[in-house]
């Protein structure tokens, strides 16, 4: 089934796993961003990957990963849910030229200034709870490997990801090292889980789904397969969040904009969803 994630556990408990595979959900960030292969396809894997991540963390507030370049790419992001909502854009430089199969290196870190950042938001909700962020220096060439990374600095958990995305679909394999008693037996056993899942190649991914690619690679020793729950694109922008960030404006620099514009509009940079507002309108703001 398209747009799941399904979480699993492997070899007697000392190794866990996600995997997700989206497509309905991954076209409507495609249908509203135009966007060269090789960004559209970096912006899909690290969408994956935030579904993974905040599958694994069991935080109930919204998570953010970004990746700030220097290079044709100025700007990746992806915000997620631990119940499968999702949204993400990205910032290109004007007229940058960009390769068909550039990388993510070649996009966001061609002079070595790429920063990788992650925050965790507990929203509105919780608003006695500060967000957290984490900012690492770029390390890897690859998504996976910008993430496998921060995972292992700042988590200091064994993590490996599996990623993939093209203009119809997105998915991902995470697998995670867990401590038991038994610690040469539970290295063994994440080196023989990494070697299968090294196996994968991305068109396997890409077309197959998440119970059938995990019975091909560890069908010697089944994983035990926990809730499956769906994916779907989620942006959380409103003509009243709009309002509200025009009020941190201040009446003299939306005044502004109506005499130069005659109206003030605003379009989300996830969703592109158009907010007008009128002379009328903006009198109602103060």
């Amino acid at each position: 089934m398209a747009d799941q994630l399904l979480r699993f556990m492997l070899q007697g408990g000392g190794v866990r796993g996600e995997i997700v595979r989206i497509e309905h959900a991954w076209q409507e960030v495609v249908q509203r961003h135009n966007l060269p292969a090789s960004v559209r396809d970096r912006l899909g894997e690290l969408s994956a990957a935030a579904l993974l991540l905040s599958a694994s963390l069991k935080f109930e507030g919204k998570l953010v990963l970004q990746i700030h370049g220097d290079g044709p790419v100025l700007l990746f992001v992806v915000e997620s849910d631990a119940v499968g909502g999702f949204r993400a854009t990205v910032k290109c430089r004007d007229d940058a030229a960009i390769a068909p199969d550039a990388s993510l290196a070649d996009l966001v870190n061609r002079q070595g200034q790429g920063r990788f950042v992650v925050t965790l938001d507990p929203g509105r909700e919780h608003p006695d709870k500060p967000p957290y962020q984490g900012i690492v220096p770029f390390e890897g060439d690859t998504v996976a490997e910008v993430l496998e990374h921060y995972m292992q600095r700042s988590e200091q958990i064994p993590t490996r990801m599996w990623l993939a995305s093209d203009g119809h679909r997105a998915s991902g394999l995470m697998l995670q090292k867990l401590p038991t008693q038994n610690q040469q037996q539970n290295d063994n056993s994440w080196e023989h889980c990494q070697i299968l899942a090294d196996t994968l190649n991305r068109p396997e991914m890409l077309q197959t789904d998440n119970e059938t690619l995990l019975h091909r690679l560890f069908w010697e020793s089944p994983p035990r397969l926990f809730d499956q729950h769906a994916c779907h694109f989620r942006c959380s922008c409103s003509r009243e969040k709009v309002a509200a960030m025009l009020q941190m404006l201040g009446k003299d620099e939306v005044d502004s904009v109506l005499v130069e514009q005659g109206s003030v509009q605003i379009n989300c940079d996830y969703c592109n969803a158009l907010y007008r507002f009128g002379a009328d309108d903006c009198d109602a703001l103060w």
